[in-house]
């Protein structure tokens, strides 16, 4: 079990002040290369200000996701010959498939937050021709902890889209 605490002030990703108070932990697993379990401790965080409660994940997870994330960029790039990762083809052909339903959104979101911040706007070119990983070098380089650098900023902006279900059943019509 590794502990995870950052040493940086982190701003709530829903009002952008500061996530002072730690109101307490919860684990958090994830599945390595050879599929064993890594269990790490991360804190809890409250806003000082809108009162919500954020998990301060560190850079080697996807939210939702249950693999490290350059497990899983590795699947994305097809760098994995021999194959890396103790999954199935069903697994791997699920991670592909999120990311390629994801990619538009999560291009909008980096334009969206480069044209926040003032920065200048990525040139694409007019026609498509490059792969989604070379469109996604564009943004945040093409050298490996890409997917780190798209998540990190999309989930401090709050607009990283959660994947769970949530199913309610019984609720009133009223």
């Amino acid at each position: 079990m590794f502990y995870v605490r950052c040493t940086e002030l982190i701003p709530c990703p829903c009002c952008g002040s500061d996530l002072k108070k730690v109101i307490g932990s919860r684990k958090r697993q994830y599945l390595t290369t050879s599929g064993d379990t890594k269990i790490l401790i991360i804190r809890r965080l409250r806003c000082s200000n809108c009162s919500r409660i954020h998990h301060e994940l560190p850079d080697l997870l996807v939210p939702y996701k249950r693999y490290a994330s350059a497990e899983i960029e590795q699947v994305l790039t097809g760098t994995q010959s021999p194959p890396v990762l103790a999954a199935d083809d069903a697994t791997l052909y699920r991670l592909k498939k999120w990311f390629n339903i994801q990619f538009p959104y999560l291009i909008g979101c980096l334009r969206s937050i480069a044209m926040r911040l003032d920065q200048e706007e990525v040139k694409e070119p007019s026609v498509l021709t490059r792969s989604v990983h070379q469109r996604i070098g564009l943004y945040v380089g093409s050298k490996p902890g890409w997917l780190a650098r798209i998540v990190r900023p999309v989930v401090n902006a709050n607009l990283w889209v959660h994947t769970r279900s949530a199913f309610l059943s019984a609720l009133p019509l009223s």
